[in-house]
């Protein structure tokens, strides 16, 4: 387990996953200082396990989380490049693994920040969402505004962003910023679909996994798709993971993929 200074965020491994928990119930799970500045040293140590092939990102206590802690703004807004959210923020979106993100009750501003920056959203039908610096007169990061507009589209960013109002599940759902919403039963169905998915990831290739990441974030940032393909498509031959596949399947039985990290240097 891992903890950052003050204790509130929480990370676990079980069976494959890794969890990571906002736990500040008292605040809705908002963020302090020193939780924004603890997450990518723990995203790290699970990047480095072997033993985690996805990670979740969650809430205690019935909520995701409702943004940064407003009595910290002057410690965590500074320039873009310093802005502690933008920084966790990046950390996140470019763990190599899967993420998702499992949202009961709020998930406001610095919560959408780093929702959005998890490669899959599933939310209970409870859940409500909203950016919010509007309220605040803050602009947003520019680099949480990119993916925000990435995700739901500019005319859609622009009605979250200007009015800052909240909205339910089904409308984020409608526009793009989650992928599934689950009937809630006192938390319990979000949970199981969570953990249900979580453990299929976990089940699959992590070499097909990480190559598909770094191939569709290269085509959304307009980089270099093909290089990365190349690359991509030698460490798959060297891996083993295809005659495992293969053979698996023939026999009827459950893939044993193994591979947990890249074989050679990086071009």
């Amino acid at each position: 387990m891992a903890e950052s200074p003050d204790g509130r965020l929480r990370a676990e491994v079980a069976g494959g996953v890794g969890t990571i928990v906002i736990d500040r119930p008292a605040k809705r799970n908002a963020m302090s200082a020193d939780m924004w500045r603890a997450l990518p040293g723990i995203l790290d140590g699970l990047a480095a396990d072997p033993g985690v092939r996805v990670v979740v990102l969650t809430g205690a206590g019935g909520n995701f989380c409702a943004g940064a802690d407003i009595g910290e703004l002057d410690a965590i807004h500074r320039d873009d490049d310093s802005h502690l959210g933008t920084v966790a923020e990046r950390a996140l979106a470019a763990f190599p693994k899967p993420t998702l993100a499992a949202i009961e009750g709020y998930c406001v501003g610095g919560g959408c920040q780093l929702a959005a920056a998890c490669d899959l959203r599933f939310a209970a039908d409870g859940a409500r969402f909203g950016i919010t610096p509007a309220r605040l007169g803050i602009v947003y990061p520019a680099a949480a505004t990119v993916r925000i507009v990435g995700l739901v589209g500019p005319s859609a960013a622009k009605y979250l962003l200007y009015s800052a109002d909240l909205i339910g599940a089904e409308h984020a759902l409608r526009i793009g910023l989650l992928d599934e919403v689950v009937p809630a039963a006192g938390g319990a169905g979000l949970r199981e679909r969570v953990a249900e998915f979580a453990a299929t990831l976990a089940s699959r290739s992590l070499l097909t996994q990480c190559a598909t990441k770094e191939i569709v974030d290269a085509v959304v940032a307009s980089g270099p798709v093909a290089e990365k393909a190349a690359w991509w498509l030698e460490e798959m031959a060297a891996s083993g993971e295809v005659e495992e596949g293969a053979a698996a399947f023939l026999e009827r039985r459950a893939p044993d993929f193994t591979w947990t990290a890249p074989s050679r240097p990086r071009r």
